[in-house]
């Protein structure tokens, strides 16, 4: 799978092109406490154990100072429930309620159509 980083955020999105729908994504919204706090290393530790999951089909994440947005695809909701329940990600959760955001939102919404344009 291909990443992509650019200045503040991450593109792992490859295998959602040749996905077939309805897929699912998780999208999730962060206004980030002050100081870094081992916040970037914790999230590319997730990312990479993401991408291991079974019916994971990518990410994409851009974050400025304060507000992050990470849009992860995933094949099924069960999909999406174990990557909830893994331990490492379980760790990563509680130490973003104590330590990295002040607010998050969570939603998971059902992708039932898709269009792609490059150049």
């Amino acid at each position: 799978m291909t990443v992509k980083v650019f200045n503040g955020g991450i593109m792992m999105a490859d295998k959602i092109k040749e996905s077939e729908l309805p897929y699912y994504a998780v999208i999730f919204s962060s206004e980030r406490t002050d100081g870094e706090n081992g916040y970037g290393k914790m999230a590319e530790k997730m990312v990479e154990l993401a991408a291991k999951q079974e019916g994971f089909l990518g990410v994409e994440s851009a974050r400025d100072e304060q507000l992050g947005i990470t849009v992860s695809y995933w094949q099924s909701l069960e999909a999406i429930q174990k990557w909830k329940d893994h331990a490492a990600h379980q760790i990563a959760q509680e130490r973003g309620k104590k330590e990295w955001y002040q607010t998050f939102s969570l939603r998971v919404c059902k992708v039932e159509r898709h269009r792609f344009f490059e150049m």
